[in-house]
């Protein structure tokens, strides 16, 4: 059984609480500022942000503290990727246990995801793959690197973490 987008934007828009989007990222990013450790780095295509809103909010709701960039770093700028980007987010990796790609359809035309799949797998070996379908009979053929993570997460997303 996969995860399909429809459940996570429900999720993620349950999770709001009839609240604007902003106010919400607000609350977010003024609790993450504190924060030195994550238990979990969501690696993702930025395209996919209701449904790692999502998956964030699942992580949290089972006691874990999750990393988002776009949450956690408002001042990145996309457009803009510097060095300074990159060794933030090696910063940020570093400071996760356990590093978790959200694949998607989009995630093909990511590149940030296979960057930072490798410099994680390179130091720790808690990686793993949460598989979001488009429609709950779509199946997960993932991309070649996928192969070598250890671990591809199903239903129970607690086994890895």
């Amino acid at each position: 059984m996969l995860l399909t987008e429809a459940e996570l934007k429900k999720i993620a828009n349950a999770s709001r609480r009839h609240r604007a989007a902003s106010i919400v990222l607000k609350e977010e990013m003024a609790a993450a500022t504190a924060r030195s450790s994550f238990d979990v780095f969501l690696s993702h295509s930025f395209k996919d942000a209701e449904i790692v809103l999502g998956a964030k909010r699942i992580f949290e709701e089972l006691g874990f503290t999750a990393y988002v960039d776009w949450i956690e770093e408002s001042q990145l700028d996309r457009t803009k990727v510097s060095s300074a980007t990159a060794e933030l987010l090696r910063t940020r990796m570093r400071q996760s246990k356990t590093l978790i790609c959200v694949h998607s359809n989009n995630s093909p035309g990511s590149r940030w995801m296979p960057w930072e799949l490798g410099f994680f797998d390179g130091f720790r070996t808690a990686v793993a793959v949460l598989p979001v379908a488009k429609n709950s009979s779509e199946t997960f053929s993932g991309q070649e690197f996928w192969a070598y993570t250890r671990t591809s997460m199903g239903p129970d997303l607690q086994f890895c973490l």
